[in-house]
């Protein structure tokens, strides 16, 4: 007899120790997934062993700013992305590899690169090389620069917070975006009118509303908004316009690429010392011409450092 119940309890263990796993879900509760783990900030020092994929894959909010379906706008943040970031590790070895290589040393700069969805910026049909080490074309005869360019011209801007920054050429409005990352009065200018309307509405989707923006030729500046502790020009006039150095406060710092048409040309760091001006030569680049009112777009030139 004692056997027979021994058997009896041991028939019902399995069933004794099932029922310890947990508490069932509710009728009706959906199943709970697993959070994946968040890379941390730590991985951005880390090199992978090779360059993550870009899977060629149109979010939302990017196909939106290209006439695609409209996504919903983010809420809270000083600049939160619109959607899931699946170029998080892109964008994370695009700075290792591209940036801190290199001579990018401002840790807001590097930080701000981080930050910005790149890929949220370039077209649909360029996507999957958002995150590489080259321009990409936006349309009328534009480009988005090279990451590095981007990066470059920042720190040499030398932003603090609360500096007041004029960019003349918003393009595709990354630029901006970046500036944003390390100061609330970011002024913004683009002449044709295609880029300057599609750069506010992906500015805005992001969460950038702070950035200011206009639609006008850059060369005068923006006078009513001087001076600016800071002037970044993202196209190449062939002299330093006037306007520009009359707006620029005591003490800022303008970069701009100055040279001939269809030529390589000099990128410059002017700084103001009260009526006086100091020249620093950082080296050959390439962009596009600065657009005057009444002239036609330029056709497009990869704005690429001279080694």
């Amino acid at each position: 007899m004692a056997c027979r119940i021994l058997a009896v309890v041991l028939a019902l263990v399995p069933f004794l120790v099932l029922g310890c796993a947990g508490p069932a879900a509710a009728p009706g509760s959906p199943p709970v997934a697993a959070v994946p783990a968040t890379p941390s900030a730590a991985t951005s020092g880390t090199e992978p062993a090779g360059p993550p994929s870009l899977a060629p894959v149109v979010p939302a909010s990017t196909a939106a700013s290209f006439g695609g379906s409209p996504a919903t706008p983010s809420v809270g943040g000083s600049s939160p992305v619109a959607t899931p970031d699946p170029y998080l590790s892109a964008r994370l070895h695009m700075v290792d590899t591209q940036m801190r290589a290199r001579d990018i040393t401002d840790p807001s700069v590097l930080a701000a690169m981080e930050k910005v969805p790149r890929h949220e910026f370039v077209a649909p049909d360029t996507l999957g090389q958002a995150y590489y080490d080259f321009p990409l074309p936006i349309g009328f005869g534009q480009t988005i620069s090279q990451p590095y360019i981007v990066a470059l011209m920042t720190q040499l801007l030398a932003l603090k917070a609360g500096d007041k920054v004029l960019e003349i050429g918003t393009g595709s409005g990354y630029q901006a975006a970046v500036l944003a990352e390390l100061t609330d009065r970011v002024y913004t200018m683009e002449i044709i009118p295609q880029l300057a309307e599609s750069a506010r509405a992906t500015l805005d989707r992001l969460g950038y509303q702070r950035v200011v923006s206009k639609q006008g030729d850059g060369y005068d500046g923006w006078p009513e908004e001087a001076p600016f502790d800071a002037i970044i020009v993202t196209a190449a006039p062939d002299h330093v316009p006037q306007p520009l150095l009359r707006q620029l406060a005591d003490g800022g710092r303008m970069v701009i690429p100055v040279g001939p048409v269809g030529g390589y040309q000099s990128l410059w760091l002017i700084t103001r010392h009260g009526g006086e001006f100091k020249n620093f030569d950082w080296g050959g680049v390439s962009f596009v011409p600065l657009t005057r009112a009444g002239q036609p777009a330029p056709s497009a030139e990869p704005p690429l450092r001279v080694p």
